[in-house]
């Protein structure tokens, strides 16, 4: 199947629209001096379930059969995905199973429970994912939705940047955080179809590099130990989203974990958003690299907002 194109994202924004939130796009004057540009932030942070993840699984489920969609959606997930997946499945009126590693954060099991999904819990590496999701398949014949290698998936994130195009089509750079590259995917298709011109970014932990080396190296290079607070962006890219992010992105910046805590912080301070570390970093990888977009007029995928309070990253716990 031929990589998605602009078509598919208006198609997916048409079908996902009534289930939705267009979120907004704010501006801080102290978040432009920080970083020595002109940013416009696409609140993703304010979508249902929290997250951008939502548009992607929207547009997943709403596109199966009937007969197909009643025997259920299936994924592994850590949290986003699984939230999205469960929430879109209910929408739809059909069973969701979601297999999580059994040590995730309490707040992201009672998540993806509350939205309805079965979990069924594994251990944590990708090998018993893999192997808990495949045994669970076997059992419901549910069809799997990957969170992030599926066509899609990546046409419905790409809403997200189509939204902020419509609104802001005279964006000089337009920049997204990316794990496995489905929301930078999309975005990417999105930009590059409506602005030409436009310089596309992505950003990513420097503690989970592999995209940066991967494009480096000409093919996927897996990260076999991510090392990172960006709990969203630990995963490896996929055969369908690499290729995209080699055609379309000019490159990918690094962010430290220190630059991410800092500006996860200080969006939190001074625009009033809540931001987990997966959003903060494009934020923190422009800080880190300022000559990059200095001067330009910048649109930043904010990708979600969903933080375990009790947790913070820049909180010293003591006992």
């Amino acid at each position: 199947m031929p990589a998605p194109v602009l078509a598919d994202i208006r198609e997916a924004a048409r079908r996902i629209r009534p289930h939705v939130h267009r979120t907004p796009v704010f501006t801080c004057a102290s978040l432009d001096h920080w970083l020595g540009a002109r940013i416009l932030l696409k609140c993703e942070n304010l979508q249902k379930v929290g997250a951008f993840k939502i548009r992607g699984a929207t547009n997943a489920v709403c596109s199966l059969g009937d007969d197909e969609a009643a025997r259920g959606v299936a994924t592994h997930s850590s949290g986003n995905h699984g939230q999205a997946l469960a929430l879109a499945a209910r929408t739809r009126g059909i069973p969701a199973h979601v297999v999580m590693p059994h040590d995730v954060p309490a707040v992201k099991k009672a998540a993806v429970a509350g939205y309805g999904a079965r979990v069924r819990y594994c251990e944590p590496s990708v090998r018993a994912r893999e192997e808990a999701l495949a045994a669970l398949v076997a059992e419901t014949g549910a069809t799997v939705i990957h969170p992030y290698n599926d066509h899609r998936i990546i046409a419905g994130q790409g809403t997200a940047a189509l939204e902020l195009l419509e609104e802001h089509p005279d964006l000089d750079v337009i920049i997204a955080p990316v794990g496995g590259g489905g929301l930078l995917s999309g975005t990417a298709i999105a930009a590059r179809a409506l602005s030409p011109d436009i310089r596309i970014l992505g950003a990513e932990p420097a503690g989970a590099d592999d995209a940066i080396r991967s494009l480096a190296a000409g093919h996927i290079i897996p990260c076999a130990q991510p090392r990172t607070v960006a709990d969203g962006l630990r995963g490896t890219l996929g055969s369908l989203t690499f290729p995209i992010l080699r055609e379309h992105v000019e490159c990918i910046l690094p962010a430290g974990e220190a630059a991410i805590v800092e500006a996860m912080r200080f969006v939190w301070e001074r625009t009033k958003l809540i931001i987990e570390p997966s959003a903060a970093v494009p934020v923190a990888a422009l800080r880190e690299s300022p000559r990059t977009c200095a001067g330009l007029k910048v649109g930043i995928i904010l990708s979600g907002g969903n933080v375990d309070l009790d947790h913070l990253p820049w909180v010293t716990e003591t006992r």
